[in-house]
Order: C-alpha cells, then structure tokens, then sequence
C-alpha cells in the first residue's frame, strides 16, 4: 500500500471519533482518511424514528469531521458498488469499517471483504460496537451462554480495553471524492409532523453522550439501582439513544462505570450489568440469528398469538388508549419523545403479549418504527423475554398487572400526569404534545374522555394462564 494512498473508513453504527478503533487505526497510518457513509437498502429499511434519528446523527459527525478539517462523504446505493466506486476515484488502497453483527449486516459485510480483497484492497474489520466480540464468550462446554447470569459471571472480571482518543486531525486526500447533500436524503420524510415535537428531546453526537455519561456518574449512578425503576424520576442514564447509533462506545460506558464502582457508589454494579445485558443481546443475536424475526424457545412456534395487527386491541395499543394508565402513559411517551422508560417497556409488552394475547413481533415492528434508541439486538431480546418466548425468560408465565405495577413504581402518580391528558384541567404540556405529534387520521384530542378497558386485567391474565397451562411448557 503506498504511503500517499488513501484510506477510506466506512462510518455505520460508530458516529463518533473517539475510541474508534478503525478510525484510530486509520488515523495513525499517516495516510490520507477519508470517511464514507453509504445509503444502502439496509438504511432505507429503517423505521420512521431510527432513520431521522440516523440522519440528525450523520449531521452532526459530520460537523465534528468539519472541525478537525476532515469532512464525511455522503453516497447512496449498494455498498460494494459504492466503495469500488470511491475507490476508484480516489487511488484509495484500503477500506476499515467497525463490525455489525445481525445476520443481514454478516453477509452483506463478508461479501464485501472478499470481493475487495480479491480486488487488492486491504478490507479490515475491527470492534468497537461491542466490549466483548460474540465468539469469545463461550461455556465451559464451549457453546454459547443462553441465560444471562452465567454470561455476566463469564464477562465481569475480564479486562475491558481501555478507550482510545480521537484524533486531533486526519490527512486529506489530494482531491476529496463527490458527496451528496444529506438534505437531498429526506431521512425524517416519514416523520412528518412528529419530528417537531421529537427533536427538543434528542441529545446529539459524542459530545451531548459524554456530557451525559458525566452527568449520570455524578449525580445518578449512586440510586441508580432503586430510581431505574421509576418512570417518573429521572434515573437513569438515557445512553441508549447513544449507544445505538455509537456516538459513544460500550468501553467508555463501562471504565467510567468501574471508576464509580471503585468510588463505593452502590448502583454502579447495576449499570454494568445493564451494559453486560446489551452484550448478552448481541451475543444471542449473533449466536442464533433467528432471535429477530421467530419465537426463540422451539416449542413456542405453534403458539396461538394473534397474528392481526388491524385489530381494534391493538391499534388502541399503538394510540395509548388501552385504558390502562401505565400503558397508555408509556406508548404516548415513546410517541413524543422516541423513548421508552424501561420498566414501561416491559409493563406494555407484557399487556400486549400476554393480556391480549398479541404476537411479539407486532410489538417488535411497532417499536422499530418508533425508537430512536432502536437497537435490533435489544429490542428483539426484550420483546421475546416479555413475551416468554425467548431466552432467559423468567419466568415465562409471568403476566405483570399495569395497575399494581402502576401503584408500585409510580406511587405519587408523576408519571401519569406527565403523559396523559384527558381529565386533568392542566394537562402537562408532554401529554399535549402527544396530540401534536400524532397522525390526524388517529382523530384524539385532549378534551376526550379519558379511554375505558379494552379488557378487564383478570380477565386477560386468566386467559392467558389457561393457554400457557394448555401447551404444557
């Protein structure tokens, strides 16, 4: 590889600089960088909230490349045709990416590090998205680990490396390649008017996640473990939405969780198992692929779910008007601010899955669309261990009541009132900023009456119970 040849590196999930091993790795070959995000299928493929999520994100990476006098080339179309194409244009004798590990990503990945290899390009792959890479977390038998505690016991003591700097400046290449304009990508089209109401709510880029991680280790870290359960208190550390697009790295999350660890601060233990439980999700992922679209345990593929998602249930799901205030708060929340309280998640998968007897992937496909924090591992490992079709699922017949799980963790009723406005003669301006942000052909307003019960909870759990006694789990 000539020393004057450029290296391209090929931004994905990793919209960052710092500890970025491909970029640093890039970086210090001498040789000039140039950074690459390719609009492919897999892109298009995104749902409403993650793509516009993604391009607010490509935005601002590329203001940080701008400030180190770099700059981030845009192109759309098939990645390999793409990157032969820059290549092409560019002399460039080398391509670095940080891997991706759902299956589709696999293959479209291998395909192209064998063609640019047979072509004489050096194509690396280097982690970054992860602390641990899934092959190297193996059982003493040497499968790999399907529940959760023995995987943290596995990983918890091993040495995590420690996060790398970015770099004060790239080389440029003599000519920079084309770029289209982001702009032109409409990556929030299907937004429509919930962007608005959305944004105020986005923390951007590796500087807004630092700031946060800052400001969890000082201030939340300590009664992470109790607030965690709270919806209606600020405790948590709100990086999902960073670390699904890796605006800040796994390593980062974790040795500033050890430093508090060290420092006697009680929930640190809690937030590493947290990050351990996102590694324990690509783990399966990356294991058994089938995680994302079928029922993991086999023999829940005959399960009687149901399978209709215009059914009147489940659009009153979607809408936030089940008549459960814990569900309908939650699915209003996720509506206005692209995010999800997590005990929220589990309370309205269960009611789904369970009270209603709902298929998982309908949950799956509804969160997809609208999470900017959507994360393919996570959210299929979450919604099959809701619905107790998945790995570690404890147990699977657990059927969580909204309201007693409501009076537990919301006991002051702070949550509530933030989301839901019906019946309050001061809604918060949340709660009316839900109706903002909604399809008008939804036809809700503040002023209705606040929903009754789709489905009496005793009865939804009693159903449900007969089913799972019925299979003979």
């Amino acid at each position: 590889m000539s020393g004057k040849s450029p290296v391209i590196v090929w931004f994905r999930r990793d919209l960052r600089l710092t500890d970025h091993p491909a970029l640093d790795m890039a970086a210090q070959s001498g040789r000039p960088v140039i950074p690459l995000f390719i609009r492919d299928d897999q892109i298009d493929d995104l749902g409403a909230a993650p793509k516009w999520r993604l391009g607010l994100g490509i935005e601002t990476l590329a203001d940080r490349l701008a400030a180190i006098s770099s700059r981030l080339i845009l192109r759309q179309g098939k990645a390999l045709d793409v990157i032969r194409a820059v290549v092409a244009q560019t002399g460039a004798a080398a391509v670095y990416w940080t891997r991706l590990y759902d299956p589709n990503s696999i293959q479209r990945d291998a395909r192209i590090k064998n063609a640019l290899i047979e072509e004489g390009v050096d194509a690396r792959s280097f982690g970054g998205h992860l602390m641990f890479e899934p092959w190297t977390v193996e059982t003493k038998a040497g499968g790999y680990y399907k529940v959760y505690t023995p995987f943290w016991n596995a990983v918890k003591n091993r040495g995590v490396g420690a996060p790398v700097g970015g770099p004060a400046a790239l080389t440029q290449p003599a000519t920079w390649p084309d770029s289209d304009d982001i702009a032109q990508w409409k990556m929030g089209a299907a937004m429509q008017r919930g962007a608005r109401i959305v944004r105020p709510f986005v923390q951007l880029g590796e500087d807004a996640a630092q700031a946060r991680l800052e400001k969890f280790i000082a201030h939340g870290i300590a009664e992470y473990r109790r607030n965690r359960d709270l919806p209606g208190v600020d405790g948590t550390s709100n990086l999902s939405e960073n670390l699904a697009l890796g605006e800040i790295s796994p390593r980062q999350c974790w040795h500033a969780g050890q430093r508090a660890l060290n420092e006697g601060k009680s929930g640190a233990e809690t937030f590493l198992k947290e990050l351990v439980w996102r590694e324990f999700a690509y783990h399966l992922m990356y294991h058994t692929p089938r995680i994302l679209t079928e029922n993991w345990r086999e023999e829940w593929k005959s399960f009687p779910w149901n399978q209709d998602e215009r059914r009147a249930e489940v659009q009153a799901w979607k809408q936030g008007r089940t008549g459960e205030r814990f569900v309908d708060a939650a699915m209003r929340e996720l509506y206005v601010t692209g995010r999800m309280h997590n005990r929220a998640r589990m309370i309205v998968a269960s009611y789904l899955t369970k009270h209603l007897m709902c298929h998982w992937r309908i949950g799956q496909k509804w969160f997809q669309e609208c999470l900017i924090d959507w994360d393919p591992a996570s959210n299929a490992l979450g919604w099959q261990w809701s619905a107790g079709s998945g790995p570690d699922a404890t147990p699977y017949f657990r059927v969580f009541n909204p309201e007693t799980q409501l009076a537990k963790f919301d006991s002051d009723g702070a949550y509530v009132r933030r989301w839901i406005a019906e019946e309050y003669s001061e809604p918060h301006s949340d709660a009316l900023a839900f109706f903002q942000a909604i399809p008008e052909g939804w036809n809700m307003k503040p002023s209705d009456p606040y929903p009754e019960k789709i489905i009496a909870l005793d009865n939804g759990r009693t159903r449900a119970l007969e089913i799972y006694k019925s299979r003979n789990f």
